[in-house]
């Protein structure tokens, strides 16, 4: 088990499950705010303003590259929001050891699966 640390209470196990909701829905607000900003970079300079087209193409695939790893931690969020529903006291507990995954991290990344230890040997 980490260090100084125990199982998540039920009032704490709840408070991560409203940070996962709340972070779906930033998510999802955030792909959509940024939906046009990974469009095709228009040959039109006039189109561009006064930022030339390798600073354009240079946003487009920050832009990108931003959409994916959103999409990837909001497949994570839904994930943890599925267990979640499906077992709520394995919320916080590694599937991989079984140890707490530790309320600090949860706090910090809500739709964590792994403890530090397990997460750093994968």
């Amino acid at each position: 088990m980490n260090a100084g640390q125990g199982p998540i209470t039920a009032a704490q196990r709840e408070e991560i499950h409203a940070s996962l909701l709340a972070l779906e829905v930033q998510l999802l607000a955030l792909l959509e705010d940024d939906a046009g900003l990974s469009d095709t970079v228009e040959l039109d300079q006039g189109a561009v303003g006064r930022i030339s087209r390798v600073d354009a193409l240079q946003a487009q695939a920050m832009a990108q590259a931003t959409q994916r790893r959103s999409r990837l931690r909001l497949a994570r969020v839904r994930s943890a929001l599925e267990r979640y529903r499906t077992d709520p006291e394995e919320l916080g507990v590694c599937p991989e050891c079984g140890d707490d995954i530790g309320l600090g991290r949860l706090r910090a990344y809500p739709e964590a699966v792994f403890c530090v230890g397990c997460a750093d040997r994968r």
